[in-house]
């Protein structure tokens, strides 16, 4: 049979080319017109020709059927000109022998997430050419090589000498055929073969701490550059040091536009920056962005800026509503045996979320931080505690010193670690409010100063979790039905009885007291509820007004 090669028209032809060593016709010219090479088609465009050849293979009577087609064509990823292969002279690296090397080296970073290991291997596996790392560009870091015009020698400077111009500058010595004539290479190294260079480049400006530096621990990047910066940049390490550049990847996904499509200037979808931080604050826009899971792309929403600015809202009034029944406290450690059971459920709660944070921070998981930490301070802190406490901080003469310093503790200790936990995502706002108040107690400049907040296991008392629930569960049972009854929440419940198991009754005992100042109730029974169903944990509850 016979088929057409086209030397190139894609892939296979380049294959087939090597393959068969066929020879060269290269009929298209650098600036995409053709040649002498296809006669009664010079100096037409690629577009021209394709349309005239049509037209002559017709009036010719030569083209028997004609159909349109759809298929993959290659075109540049800005202008979506077609691409088409020439052959000319490159710089490359030479590399597709240390494929099984990069490989295993690869294997020795740690990926966040895990699933973008599989591009990068991916990539290497599929590598059918060295790097060409020459590009004709006029701006790039010129490419210090000199040909000689006699011999067409390749002339390289001296270390000492770089860097150099070829184009201006001239080399220090001559060439072994005793030319001084000498042509400057025009290419420029491409980008990456520079920008590979980073870890190395960045730590040699503190010699005397470069080998603290390099390798460095951390590269975070976005997953479209796996390809080329992050496999360059381990290239040239492996190459010049054989070791990796660093020891972790952190790879972030795209900010997609709202409708999901990537931002680009030239489809005009771009979302300025500037523009969100001037009407929302950069804190709002830290808070979006936050919310990304590691590898994955998100749209842009408003929606989610304005969740933002509820939190700042949220965040500053509930601190200073803290800061207010705090006064002049000053914290002090407290035994947790003289904690009240429901400051150490809100401790119990605080310091899962602590070890959580703390767990996906070292693992690069901020949105995991942030969801969690949002949770917990708008349901667990605001909707719950800071309601429960009321009482005994407003009336402090009803209750023991020891009851007093123990809300004052878990309160400060609360609404700080919340801070604290926010800080890396909002550090405007926890920063404002951190000045008012906590700087002079912390004795730290900064919040960004202070001490990330440690996982205390003394803290941490399942039972005083358990009738923490208890009590939130009944609460949130006497507010709906206060609301249904279309009554104010601080209408007083003359009875408040509870349909229990014996284990759930000996924990609610433990906040009795908390139960009745949070619900109004004058006096709390155990029996049969038959008014409402708790929602967490179906209690019966009946309440007698």
């Amino acid at each position: 049979g016979i088929v057409m090669c086209c030397t190139f028209g894609d892939q296979a032809d380049m294959e087939w080319y090597f393959k068969h060593d066929l020879p060269l016709r290269v009929a298209i010219t650098k600036d995409g017109r053709m040649n002498e090479n296809a006669p009664g088609y010079e100096e037409m465009t690629i577009k021209e020709a394709r349309k005239r050849i049509i037209e002559d293979l017709k009036n010719n009577k030569l083209l028997l059927t004609q159909t349109p087609i759809k298929h993959p064509v290659n075109t540049h990823d800005r202008c979506g000109t077609d691409v088409e292969i020439l052959e000319t002279p490159q710089w490359f690296i030479r590399y597709l022998d240390l494929k099984d090397k990069f490989l295993k080296a690869g294997e020795e970073l740690n990926w966040h997430p895990e699933f973008m290991k599989n591009r990068f291997d991916n990539w290497i596996k599929g590598l059918q050419w060295d790097w060409c790392i020459s590009r004709q560009r006029h701006f790039g870091i010129p490419i210090p090589v000199w040909y000689c015009e006699k011999c067409g020698e390749v002339l390289l400077p001296d270390e000492g000498e770089l860097p150099v111009d070829p184009v201006n500058d001239l080399p220090g010595k001559s060439c072994k055929c005793g030319s001084k004539e000498v042509r400057g290479e025009k290419d420029t190294l491409d980008t990456w073969a520079t920008s590979s260079l980073t870890p190395q480049i960045a730590a040699s400006l503190f010699p005397d701490i470069y080998d603290k530096l390099y390798p460095m621990d951390l590269r975070p990047q976005a997953h479209d550059i796996i390809t080329f910066w992050l496999f360059n940049t381990l290239v040239k390490s492996q190459m010049h040091n054989s070791i990796n550049p660093w020891s972790d990847v952190m790879i972030s996904g795209w900010a997609l536009d709202p409708k999901g499509k990537k931002m680009s200037k030239s489809r005009g979808n771009v979302v300025e920056p500037q523009e969100v931080i001037s009407k929302y604050g950069a804190d709002c826009l830290r808070f979006w962005a936050a919310g990304s899971k590691l590898g994955e792309d998100m749209p842009f929403q408003e929606k989610d800026l304005l969740t933002g600015k509820k939190m700042i809202t949220k965040l500053w009034n509930a601190s200073k509503f803290a800061i207010m029944l705090l006064g002049d406290y000053k914290p002090n450690k407290v035994d947790p045996a003289k904690l009240k059971t429901i400051d150490l459920w809100i401790l119990t709660k605080l310091n899962r979320i602590i070890k959580l944070a703390t767990e996906s921070f070292e693992k690069y998981e901020y949105s995991k931080n942030k969801m969690e930490t949002e949770k917990f301070f708008w349901q667990i802190l605001c909707d719950n505690y800071l309601e429960i406490i009321k009482d005994r901080l407003y009336n402090q003469d009803k209750y023991s010193k020891e009851d007093v310093e123990s809300v004052k503790y878990s309160l400060y200790i609360a609404v700080l670690d919340v801070l604290k936990l926010m800080a890396p995502i909002m550090p405007y706002i926890t920063e404002a409010i951190y000045q008012m108040y906590f700087k002079e107690r912390e004795g730290k400049k900064s919040i960004h100063n202070d001490s990330w907040p440690e996982y205390n296991q003394k803290l941490v008392n399942e039972d005083a979790e358990k009738a923490g629930d208890l009590l939130v569960d009944i609460s949130s049972a006497v507010r709906k039905f206060k609301s249904d009854k279309e009554l104010a929440l601080k209408t007083e419940v003359k009875k408040l009885t509870i349909k229990c198991d014996e284990e759930q009754k000996k924990l609610i005992e433990f906040v009795i007291d908390d139960l009745k100042a949070v619900t109004k109730a004058n006096e709390v029974d155990f029996g049969e509820g038959t008014d409402i169903v708790s929602e967490e944990f179906e209690l019966g509850v009946n309440v007698e007004i």
